[in-house]
């Protein structure tokens, strides 16, 4: 059971109902996340703001689900491990990939730099050094790309303890955790 509960969607009007028919429009359904969220319309706008301004960014969408599969395995978030595995796939991310990236592996050069940066910024409460930041411009990203990943650290490890504080049910299949974050 939530420790708070999940909002009934219908007893919610004009701007607030907006936004769950958007998530509704773009999942097919109102995730539980939402739903809980949704408790306060300013909170729920301002994560599903960040993933739509997120979504027309400069990296891939299969990069982004990689980076939320990572920071949800290491904040020992199922909710958000199980949703990202099921959207990285979507994205066209293979089964193995989004396994790989929750352990921070990628056989993509490009990719294993986002996310030992990934690590970083989580594991040191993002008190990385110049060089952590060096080696991923490095690896060929921008200072927009080194800012868009920042911003999906972020983004992920609000909705992870939003699914972890109010102890929200998963409503994706579920994924066992890795030992490797």
């Amino acid at each position: 059971m939530t420790s708070i509960p999940q909002i009934n969607i219908v007893d919610t009007t004009g701007s607030h109902r907006d936004l769950f028919d958007q998530i509704n429009a773009t999942f097919g359904t109102v995730p539980n996340l939402f739903t809980t969220i949704g408790n306060s319309e300013a909170a729920l706008g301002s994560m599903w703001g960040s993933f739509g301004a997120l979504g027309k960014g400069s990296l891939d969408p299969k990069l982004g689900e990689k980076i939320a599969v990572l920071v949800a395995d290491i904040n020992r978030c199922g909710y958000c491990l199980a949703a990202h595995t099921v959207l990285g796939q979507n994205a066209g991310a293979s089964a193995e990939e989004m396994v790989e990236a929750q352990s921070g592996k990628s056989d993509d050069a490009q990719t294993q730099a986002a996310l030992d940066f990934t690590k970083a910024v989580v594991n040191k409460r993002a008190g990385i050094s110049p060089v952590e930041i060096s080696k991923i411009k490095e690896a060929g990203f921008t200072n927009e790309g080194v800012a868009e990943i920042l911003a999906h650290i972020a983004l992920n490890i609000f909705t992870n303890y939003t699914n972890i504080a109010f102890n929200v049910p998963v409503d994706f299949p579920e994924v066992a955790f890795s030992s490797a974050a």
